[in-house]
């Protein structure tokens, strides 16, 4: 029996997070929209990545203010997020976001990406 030798580089499976950004001032009326945008990325070509389990990452830090509105737009991504089976990371949160987040109790539903040199919360 013999096994062939393979040449070359092996493959490698490219990491691509699934990204969304959210920018400027978050009202209510925006929520359903960026849950659809949310949706279309996980539906997308890349939405169907190998690694399914790898959680989807929301860039926050373009938010004008941090309010009730961006908390109810943070807890339903999650669920869109969960609903295909991975979890939602904010990046780029601020302290009014983090502590609003602590307050309703979300902070322990979705992930929050630490800031460089500090650590994280046990």
């Amino acid at each position: 029996m013999s096994f062939g030798h393979r040449t070359g580089l092996p493959v490698v499976a490219a990491m691509n997070p699934i990204v969304l950004v959210v920018t400027g001032r978050v009202t209510r009326d925006v929520v359903p929209a960026l849950c659809t945008d949310l949706e279309t990325l996980l539906n997308g070509p890349r939405g169907a990545a190998p690694d399914q389990g790898a959680p989807v990452e929301c860039d926050v830090g373009g938010v004008e203010r941090a309010d009730l509105a961006l908390v109810e737009a943070v807890a339903r991504l999650a669920l869109v997020a969960r609903r295909a089976g991975r979890q939602l990371r904010l990046r780029r949160v601020g302290s009014e976001l983090q502590g609003l987040l602590d307050l309703v109790g979300l902070a322990d539903v979705v992930a929050l990406e630490e800031p460089e040199g500090r650590v994280p919360r046990l």
